[in-house]
């Protein structure tokens, strides 16, 4: 039995804003291109969370008629929104973005949940994203979560350990960079692109 006349309080949720960016189409022609490029230029890229694919060095994003520095500016807007979502103080000069990187997974590819440290918030912005080609993952920070736990009959968000977000072209997810997440195999035929950066946000105070 389930008792109605209570009040729950839904304590310290983990937020992960999603947005669509404006006119993505335009932009992920000429991002796709640009990383291609990257790629040719740089077989070996390095190796972070991927398992297989390719993962880019940083972003050089100081020209500013560059194709990557122009996706930086438009995605400040959302940033900014989600830095006001949280009830944190808004100075735009000190949001930094601090790195941005691209990653190219084809079949069977995928990346481990891990954490970005060192940075505020963190983001993935999906440039090519076909069927199949495998869902954000997003692991339950809270450390009672990996203790022993007794059996559920039904999901909610109280006991749920692991969600699974099913992403598109033009999506962006931005989230606390503490937070684990992943991204599964892509089962499709084709390349996932995926644009990932960090925010710093030099405002703290004693």
């Amino acid at each position: 039995m389930i008792i109605d006349n209570k009040e729950t309080l839904n304590l310290f949720p983990q937020p992960v804003f999603k947005y669509k960016i404006d006119n993505f189409k335009e932009y992920n022609k000429k991002l796709s291109e640009y990383i291609y490029n990257l790629n040719k230029e740089d077989k070996e890229g390095v190796q972070r969370s991927n398992r297989g694919g390719w993962h880019s060095n940083s972003f050089k994003i100081v020209d500013t008629n560059s194709i990557q520095y122009k996706f930086m500016k438009e995605t400040t807007k959302y940033v900014f929104d989600a830095i006001q979502t949280y009830g944190w103080e808004l100075e735009p000069k000190k949001v930094i973005c601090s790195e941005m990187w691209a990653i190219i997974n084809k079949k069977n590819n995928f990346n481990i949940r891990h954490t970005h440290p060192n940075c505020n918030l963190s983001a993935a912005y999906y440039v090519k994203a076909p069927k199949d080609c495998g869902k954000f993952t997003i692991e339950n920070p809270h450390s009672v979560s990996k203790h022993s736990y007794p059996i559920s009959n039904r999901k909610t968000e109280f006991n749920s350990k692991i969600e699974k977000l099913e992403i598109e072209e033009g999506d962006l997810l931005i989230f606390p960079a503490y937070l684990p997440h992943g991204v599964e195999e892509n089962k499709s035929n084709e390349d996932r692109i995926v644009i990932s950066f960090n925010i710093i946000i030099n405002n703290f105070r004693d």
